[in-house]
């Protein structure tokens, strides 16, 4: 392919190509159009594709892709469409991105994506559409992206972005959707967004955002502000705004659709009718059906449907797929009947006996409803006469525990990875506690409860689980730790605040480091330890002393 010098438009999208880029596809030197989406590649973007000056299209989205963004980027001088999404591409923008001034849409989304968002991005005057929705990017939005002017997609939101809201906003007078949620953005809404004349969707939920909501904002017709530290009144003005979209029907269609669904609904209800009755089986209870992302999560009072589903999946919860046993109940790897493949968590008979149902049912749904990066996510639940159960999303690698005690696995484990993972740990504990209405303590954060994905991303599991078995969810002082973990001064007072799950997370964040429970090293009383032992001792020694300088500095921050 290499040899055809003289081709403009190259669309290989949506197929099954797997494996790496040919690096020959750098010698098609008119090439202006490169299409590689929606297939199975992998690796670095090559470089010599910099050599491709004529580009203007750049599209290599859905993919595997997990090295870097090309780092020669900045020779693609007349490039206008920049589209990396939804692949696995790590490390930092470069800051040459922002020297491609006829860039008119830049989509980074769903990667993993790390560092500041380069300031140079500022240059790009002629973009309308930025997304870099679903990174890990960190650090303040640059004021310089305001001047941006033609911008009128600009999506920020489920990144680690932080400070406030520049008040240079308002020179996005084109713009027409704003999406900065799940960010760690504080301060006030600026005055500036009321000067907006195009906006349409502004989307600043699950931030630190306070102060009062300002009444300009109701110029917004699909407004976000949910999960945020405001105070005050609700402007009078708000009362008719609708809740953010995130795409826009014709009227026509929708008709359509709903009476292709009513006509739908009434043909399977014919044939739940007509299969009830030929099993003779009378219905009972009421069954509430949520679509939730990805997934149907079923909340059925007498658990018939999810209880049904869960027997044939696991053959009637037999040992062979039993993955794990803790205090609350045993877990099982369960492959739904869509393919899905979840954890569900049969809770003991005891604490079945004791939990109120009517309880159970309310806080299982408060539970389903949180989302975020660094939390397992509760699909649903299903209340039984038999058992009681939770449907958990399932993570490839396991618990933290057994990785730290497995010698090969834990190798793997570098110290880039376990920094992270301490991170993450941090991300969601702040959340539970200061973002959740009311705020929800763990109570049992240990290495088992950390779980982790095939990324080795780090996930809060069984989260509530101790506030949902008591009745009384109220009560602070029902102990539910793991031993090893529980900060001390609780045997003292018995009531369990916010310091109890900060306790615990100090235990796992030096596990992480030590590759083993710090249990001597927590202990006042042992007269072996060494009190002037250094740092580098403490550390795992399964691996090499950490080089990077950002990695040793994280480790001396955790350490601390």
């Amino acid at each position: 392919m290499g040899r055809l010098r003289n081709l403009v438009h190259l669309d290989l999208s949506d197929n099954h190509f797997m494996g790496h880029i040919p690096p020959t596809l750098g010698r098609l030197s008119e090439l202006k159009i490169l299409n590689l989406s929606l297939n199975s590649l992998v690796g670095n973007i090559p470089s010599n594709v910099g050599h491709l000056t004529q580009l203007t299209t750049l599209a290599i989205a859905s993919n595997r892709m997990n090295g870097s963004i090309l780092l020669g980027i900045g020779s693609l001088k007349v490039l206008q469409v920049l589209d990396l999404s939804r692949n696995e591409i790590g490390g930092s923008i470069p800051s040459t991105l922002g020297h491609l001034k006829w860039l008119r849409s830049v989509d980074l989304s769903q990667n993993k994506l790390v560092g500041p968002i380069p300031s140079s991005l500022g240059h790009l005057t002629q973009l309308t559409t930025l997304n870099m929705y679903n990174n890990k990017l960190d650090g303040p939005i640059p004021p310089e992206l305001m001047n941006c002017s033609k911008l009128r997609i600009l999506k920020l939101g489920n990144n680690l972005l932080s400070g406030s809201i520049p008040s240079q906003i308002g020179k996005l007078q084109e713009l027409y959707y704003l999406d900065l949620s799940g960010n760690f953005i504080n301060g006030k809404i600026p005055s500036q967004l009321g000067e907006f004349s195009c906006i349409d969707t502004v989307d600043l939920s699950m931030n630190n955002l306070s102060g009062g909501i300002p009444v300009f904002v109701r110029k917004v017709p699909h407004l976000d502000v949910s999960g945020n530290q405001f105070g005050g009144e609700i402007p009078t003005t708000l009362a008719n705004v609708p809740p953010p979209h995130h795409k826009t029907i014709a009227t026509g269609l929708v008709a359509i659709i709903l009476a292709m669904v009513a006509f739908l609904a009434l043909i399977f209800g014919i044939l739940i009718i007509r299969r009830r009755r030929d099993k003779e089986i009378e219905p009972t209870g009421t069954v509430e059906i949520t679509k939730c992302a990805d997934e149907i999560a079923i909340w059925n009072y007498d658990g018939r449907i999810t209880f049904q589903d869960m027997i044939e999946a696991t053959e009637d919860f037999d040992i062979k797929y039993c993955i794990g046993t803790g205090g609350y109940g045993s877990v099982y790897r369960a492959r739904l009947p869509s393919g899905k493949v979840v954890a569900l968590k049969k809770l003991h008979r005891l604490e079945t006996e004791l939990a109120s149902l009517e309880s159970f049912q309310n806080e299982a749904r408060l539970l389903s409803q949180i989302r975020h990066r660094n939390i397992v996510k509760l699909y649903g639940f299903c209340l039984h006469e038999k058992c009681m159960f939770l449907i958990y999303e399932y993570m490839e690698m396991g618990s933290l525990f057994c990785i730290l005690r497995t010698d090969e696995e834990a190798v793997g484990l570098d110290w880039t990875k376990r920094v992270n993972i301490v991170k993450g740990m941090a991300h969601a504990l702040s959340y539970l506690h200061h973002h959740c209405t009311p705020p929800i303590l763990h109570r049992d954060i240990s290495s088992n409860n950390i779980l982790l994905n095939s990324e080795f991303e780090a996930f809060v599991a069984d989260f509530g689980i101790a506030r949902l078995l008591n009745y009384d969810s109220s009560n602070r002082t029902l102990l539910a730790g793991t031993y090893g973990s529980i900060a001390p001064e609780l045997a003292y007072t018995m009531v369990v605040t916010e310091k109890y799950d900060v306790y615990s997370f100090g235990v796992v964040a030096l596990e992480v480091l030590m590759g083993k429970h710090p249990g001597e090293l927590l202990s006042s009383s042992s007269s072996s330890l060494d009190k002037n032992i250094k740092l580098i001792d403490l550390l795992d020694p399964r691996l090499p002393p950490p080089g990077d300088q950002m990695i040793r500095q994280g480790i001396i921050l955790i350490s601390t």
